[in-house]
This record gives structure tokens, C-alpha cells and sequence, in this order.
């Protein structure tokens, strides 16, 4: 079957899907996207800068019209990274304000405390599209044919994490991480990473949800520097990994580390700066990511984000709960630009009544979707994440860059 076969058909099926899908919207109304995040606590940035990034996108369709006459909103709720806030922030767009979709969710613990709900309402067949999260649950049966995951997961960042340290010659790997779901998830993809090459951690540590940088991480510094790795992974949120990377500057632990894509760098360097950590610190510090460098200009999509944030104002009064500033250009922005793009390249496949099948068939077209990344990402009916390579970034001289290896990691 061609190419340009396989393509007509996703398209009659489109087209057929619209007089027999649920939530069907007029044309020239508005499509509302549930975004359950945390905006307030000190995950906050998260959801913020992923806020504003899609919401930068949707500002520059609807000023142009929307999509084929339909404006795209977001319904931001807060969960404060609390997983039953979430659940009942989703039953509420479900039932209450009848989004069009689940957006742009943030956080392991929360997003898999919806799952059941996806069943629970599968007659409504909402969708729940591109969360912040690399998490396996939302990646298999039973609940990935509900769920389209734009980012790599958390199993290839800490397999790119792990085989790049090995072959840079550092092969006692301890490990930090959150004692939940989400760190166990990326403690176990380390884990796995390890066995493959016959190896196994030489420490952990762990620390609870919740984590601000002011913190005391000293005892989790002791319990992996007691073992003398030669590299530290650490699965956890911007602040907390920030508050031990500190520590263990300041303890002596003086090897390379790094952190899982959910650990914000741009918010990591923030506040080390503020702590006025000596620039030679920086050296040391990568941070993978699960899209592309969002500095990275040799990418039209790049370009295009960078030139948008210009004029996106900061994240609407009342969001969050204390005063926030809004770098010019962050990772996570630009995952929420990446997010915003796809869905409306998707909808502009469907026609003006768009409806959540016809959405699905096409967010499977196999035509994929040009997003200004140097190649085309595609979804598939198979598989719901598009992604799968890992970036990653230094925090050199106190700022973001790109790097390709881990050469400058050698003993």
C-alpha cells in the first residue's frame, strides 16, 4: 500500500468521522483544552512556561481566524502537583465544562491518577494529548489508545543518559530520585539501562515529593558520595535537583550530573545563580531533554517559537499565587509550542465541525506532521509517541547550550 494510498484513506475516514463523532463543534467556536498542571508550589514553572508556550501558538492561529473558523482556548486548573487535585480538576472538565481534550498535563503522579477516568468515560471518548511526562503507564495498554505523547520517554532519556556516561569511561553510575511514580519510573528505565550493559547503580538516594531548594540534600550528597560514583543521575523536580546539586558542590561530591527532561534547566540555573554558585560549578551539570534544544537556531521551529515569545505577555493574573517572571525563552515553553502546533495541524486535516475521532484519525495520519524539526514526526495507530531521540544541554558558564556527547564527561 502507498504512501499516497494510506493517505486518502485516513482522509475518508476524517471526513466520514465528522456526522458520526462525539463532542462535535460548530464551526466558528470556540475548541476549550483542559489543562490540569501545577501553577502554583515549586513546580509551578512548569505548568507556567508550558502554559505559554502553547498559548503563544494559539494567540498567532486565532488572531489569523483559528483553525478553519474555531478559535482554541486553554482552561488552565491548578493541582499544585497533587495528584487527587488533578483527578478531580479532570472529572470536572470532563463533566462540568465539556472540554474538547485533555492538554498539556504536568507530572507522573498526576497524569496517571487519570487513567481510570479515561476508561470511566470512555463513551465520551476524550483524548488525552502531549502531558509533561515520560511515564511507561501512559505509553501501554490499557489506556495509550486514549493518550498521544509528543516527547520521548523517560526509558530513552535514561538509556541516552546511561550509555553516554559509559562510553565516556564512567561506569559507577549512583542514582537520586523522587519517591513516587515518577521516580521510580525513571530509577527503573536507569535500572534497566544499567542491566543491558551488565552493570548495576552503586548507590541511590531518595527524597520526598515536594522538595523546595531550600532543603537540606546533604544526606542524600552523604549516601551516594559514600560509595564514590563517578556520575549521578538525578530523577526529580527542577528544585529539588538544583538544592542537590548544590550540596554536593558543596560536600565535594565534584562528578558529573545530570537530570531527566522534568527537571526544568532553565529553573535549575536560575536558582543556582541565585545562590551565586562559582560558573566553574557549572561545568558538570547536563540536563536531557525529551524535544529538541530550544536555542538550537538551525531549526525553523526554533526560529519561529523564539520570534512568538517575544510578544507573549506572562502567564494571566490569578494563575499562580505569587509574583512570577518569565524568562524570554525556556525548554518547557517550547514543549508547549511543540504541543499547540501539532494539535492544530492535526485539526486543520479535519475540516470546521472537528470532533475527538475525527481528531484521533487524524493525529494517525501517516503523513506525520512538519513542525520546523529538520524532519517530520508521526504518530501511528500502533504507536502514540513521536519522539524518541534525546537532547541534551550543558549549563556551561551559567548558560544553556547544546551539546551532541558526553566527550567532556571523561575521567
Amino acid at each position: 500500500m502507498t504512501r499516497r494510498f494510506r493517505t486518502a484513506i485516513v482522509t475518508i475516514l476524517v471526513l466520514a468521522t465528522l456526522c458520526i463523532g462525539a463532542a462535535r463543534c460548530h464551526a466558528g467556536q470556540d475548541l476549550v483544552l483542559g489543562m490540569s498542571a501545577a501553577f502554583t508550589g515549586p513546580t509551578r514553572d512548569l505548568g507556567l512556561e508550558l502554559y505559554r508556550g502553547a498559548q503563544a501558538y494559539f494567540d498567532k492561529v486565532n488572531q489569523s481566524g483559528g483553525v478553519l473558523g474555531n478559535r482554541i482556548s486553554i482552561l488552565p486548573l491548578d493541582d499544585a502537583y497533587d495528584p487527587h487535585r488533578c483527578q478531580n480538576n479532570t472529572v470536572t472538565f470532563i463533566q462540568r465544562t465539556q472540554v474538547f481534550a485533555l492538554f498539556n498535563y504536568v507530572g507522573t503522579p498526576t497524569s496517571t491518577q487519570v487513567l481510570p477516568l479515561l476508561k470511566r468515560y470512555a463513551d465520551r471518548n476524550m483524548l488525552l494529548l502531549f502531558p509533561l511526562t515520560g511515564a511507561e503507564p501512559l505509553r501501554r495498554r490499557p489506556y495509550v489508545d486514549k493518550i498521544y505523547n509528543l516527547r520521548a520517554s523517560y526509558n530513552d532519556e535514561a538509556r541516552a543518559l546511561v550509555n553516554n556516561f559509559l562510553d565516556a569511561g564512567r561506569e559507577k553510575i549512583a542514582v537520586l530520585y523522587q519517591a513516587d511514580a515518577f521516580g521510580r519510573n525513571g530509577w527503573d528505565g536507569i535500572r534497566q539501562a544499567l542491566a543491558s550493559r551488565h552493570l548495576g547503580m552503586v548507590a541511590e538516594a531518595s527524597y520526598h515529593r515536594g522538595a523546595v531548594f531550600g532543603d537540606d540534600m546533604t544526606p542524600q550528597v552523604d549516601i551516594l558520595k559514600h560509595q564514590e560514583p563517578q556520575a549521578v543521575v538525578c530523577v526529580g523536580t527542577s528544585a529539588a535537583c538544583a538544592a542537590f546539586i548544590r550540596d554536593a558542590h558543596t560536600q565535594g561530591l565534584d562528578v558529573p550530573i545530570a537530570t531527566l527532561s522534568f527537571a526544568n534547566p532553565q529553573t535549575m540555573l536560575e536558582l543556582l545563580k541565585n545562590q551565586k554558585q562559582p560558573e566553574h560549578r557549572y561545568k558538570n551539570i547536563i540536563a536531557s531533554l525529551a524535544v529538541p534544544c530550544h536555542k538550537d537556531r538551525s531549526l525553523a521551529a526554533v526560529q519561529e517559537f523564539q520570534e512568538l515569545m517575544k510578544t507573549t505577555p506572562p502567564p494571566p493574573p490569578g494563575l499562580t499565587d505569587a509574583p512570577y517572571s518569565s524568562p524570554d525563552f525556556s525548554p518547557v515553553a517550547f514543549e508547549g509550542f511543540l504541543n499547540a502546533k501539532v494539535l492544530v495541524q492535526a485539526l486543520e486535516r479535519i475540516g470546521p465541525h472537528p470532533n475527538r475521532t475525527a481528531l484521533a484519525l487524524a493525529l494517525e495520519d501517516p503523513q506525520g506532521f512538519d513542525l520546523g524539526l529538520g524532519h517530520r514526526v508521526a504518530f501511528s495507530q500502533d504507536r502514540h509517541q513521536a519522539l524518541s531521540t534525546v537532547y541534551f544541554v550543558s549549563l556551561d558558564d551559567g548558560q544553556l547550550a547544546p551539546i551532541q556527547d558526553f566527550r567532556r564527561c571523561r575521567p
